[in-house]
């Protein structure tokens, strides 16, 4: 009998942004395991929160924010019928995902500014890697000399744990860094101060370090090291690709 496949390979090299914000704060071991983890996907179903992250997006850029429409959606999904233990557990996280949020809505401090959806969010390359990016809410706005500044929202939540400083300070300093590179409007330019990851279980808002451009940088040479390793990366213990 032919054996299941266990992982799917990426035979150029991807990372996402947030894998690579995970690496960058992380030791030696534990960064090269994320790597070898975006080379060799697995296959088997992995809870995902994207019904969650949208309802949140929608909130955050909504003119009435009342946490009451994060926790009737979270009762929504309790509800919602299931064909399978898996849906049950999905629907479960993505409503505890929701009623975490609603709690810490009321501390969560997003710099004044223009809300708007996040559109298309192209990948980028940094020295040979494709580098993909979730952008949840783009940030605008208009300063007294009538300049244009924007950013965005990136939300990141893991259930029961705060996210890493140093991790979320990555991960915001690539959205400024992407922003910057990919702009293709002079008089539009990303600011610091609105290029953010906002931990959706604590309720706190990263924002991008001041010296972001050299964080920038650091990962492009990273991401070099990573290209310059794919080939020889080698596959999980026992995996099927």
């Amino acid at each position: 009998m032919t054996e299941l496949r266990t992982h799917r390979l990426r035979k150029s090299p991807q990372i996402s942004a947030r894998d690579l914000a995970d690496c960058m704060a992380a030791s030696e071991v534990a960064g090269r395991t994320i790597v070898r983890d975006s080379k060799y996907q697995a296959i088997g179903r992995v809870i995902q929160h994207s019904e969650a992250r949208s309802t949140a997006s929608r909130f955050i850029r909504s003119s009435d924010q009342d946490t009451s429409v994060l926790y009737n959606e979270a009762q929504r999904l309790r509800e919602r019928l299931a064909d399978s233990q898996f849906d049950r557990d999905l629907y479960d996280h993505n409503a505890d995902y929701l009623d975490r949020f609603a709690e810490v809505w009321p501390s969560v401090l997003l710099p004044v500014a223009e809300r708007a959806a996040p559109g298309p969010v192209p990948w980028i390359s940094l020295s040979g890697v494709r580098v993909t990016i979730d952008l949840h809410v783009r940030l605008r706005r208009l300063t007294k000399t009538n300049k244009i500044r924007v950013g965005g929202v990136m939300l990141r939540y893991a259930k029961g744990k705060a996210l890493s400083s140093k991790a979320a300070q990555w991960q915001s300093a690539f959205l400024y860094g992407y922003l910057l590179r990919t702009g293709t409007d002079p008089d539009k330019e990303p600011e610091h101060k609105l290029c953010i990851t906002l931990d959706a279980y604590a309720g706190i808002c990263h924002q991008a370090p001041t010296a972001s451009v050299t964080w920038f940088k650091n990962m492009e040479a990273t991401c070099a090291s990573i290209a310059e390793r794919w080939p020889n990366i080698q596959p999980p213990p026992g995996a099927i690709y």
